[in-house]
């Protein structure tokens, strides 16, 4: 084929994105699936390195570049990710994203779409996941810290599957947290301090820009479970050392979190399993105990959410006015 006969790639916006994406009850069964592949070995057909972190010391930034390949679902695609700690725009989000969709029969650019609301999305699906086979039995108390891009992801996605009787939000920026109460569906307590907030909670997601603990085990209810979706570097910590040696610990890679987080590598707990393990049924999920899940975002789990993006587009279950080619 000739270079003139290569159609051009889709760009997809995020407008088009968010009305390609599935609601959650369609995209927890394929991220379920993608992280048992994952957790498969050679098997499951995964093809997915480590993420490349670049720092740009300069400006307080970093670029991140995130592959993979699914043999299973025939997917190839790559994440562009930058993160500033202190963006000097405050209208800049801090974290942007793109992702580069390819055919992987030819290796031709098939898209390209916005990656922050696939990420948003699927981060939070992931928490889900965990929490549905870790929470403990009857939980009724959502503590959310941090009001940021993922605490609006992660209450979208855990109201759609979960039935909360409480929902309680901290932010060391008190006006976010507020701005947060009055812009979800649904009744939240906005809490003076994060003890306040985790004091009791069923279940605790942590999505905060923090370098230093924000959750401490005494606050913790025994048999709790805890989404710790921030600190992504390995010097940077969300959950005390007591959290996390005193709580059964999944991960969604052991690879990367022994090599990215700083919860732990700086604690030195012990990983009990993969996500997918649990998925699998090759692990067991410590219900009975304080259980955390440390997300660090995988590869696989973006493309396989582009994949049902760009399967929606094409399908022509968009508006054509969000199309831009």
């Amino acid at each position: 084929m000739s270079r003139a006969a290569v159609p051009p790639p889709v760009f997809l916006g995020a407008e088009a994105v968010e009305k390609c994406l599935p609601r959650a009850s369609l995209l927890v069964p394929q991220l379920e699936a993608a992280l048992a592949s994952f957790s498969s070995g050679p098997e499951g057909g995964v093809v997915q390195p480590v993420r490349a972190v670049v720092p740009i010391h300069k400006y307080s930034g970093f670029l991140g570049v995130m592959p993979a390949y699914s043999a299973k679902d025939d997917t190839l695609a790559t994440k562009l990710v930058t993160f500033y700690e202190h963006p000097k725009d405050p209208a800049v989000p801090s974290h942007q994203a793109t992702v580069l969709l390819f055919d992987p029969s030819n290796g031709t650019l098939k898209a390209v779409m916005d990656g922050s609301i696939i990420t948003a999305k699927r981060t939070a699906a992931i928490s889900a996941i965990a929490t549905k086979f870790l929470m403990p039995a009857d939980s009724e108390v959502l503590c959310i810290l941090g009001a940021g891009v993922q605490a609006y992801s992660h209450y979208e996605i855990f109201t759609e599957l979960f039935s909360f009787k409480e929902v309680r939000i901290w932010n060391r920026t008190k006006e976010n947290a507020e701005k947060f109460a009055c812009s979800v569906k649904g009744p939240v307590q906005v809490c003076p301090s994060a003890q306040e907030a985790a004091t009791g909670a069923d279940v605790i997601i942590t999505v905060t820009m923090a370098t230093e603990p924000i959750l401490h085990g005494e606050w913790v209810k025994p048999g709790a479970h805890i989404n710790a979706v921030g600190a992504c570097r390995p010097d940077w910590r969300e959950l005390d050392d007591d959290v996390m040696k005193n709580s059964g610990l999944y991960v969604d890679s052991r690879e990367a979190a022994l090599r990215e987080s700083g919860d732990v590598i700086l604690s030195g707990a012990k990983i009990f399993a993969e996500l997918g393990e649990v998925v699998l049924g090759t692990k067991p999920a410590l219900c009975e105990k304080t259980t955390v899940f440390k997300s660090l975002g995988m590869a696989i789990e973006d493309i396989v959410t582009a994949k049902m993006v760009f399967d929606s587009w094409s399908a022509g279950s968009y508006n054509e006015d969000l199309q831009i080619t």
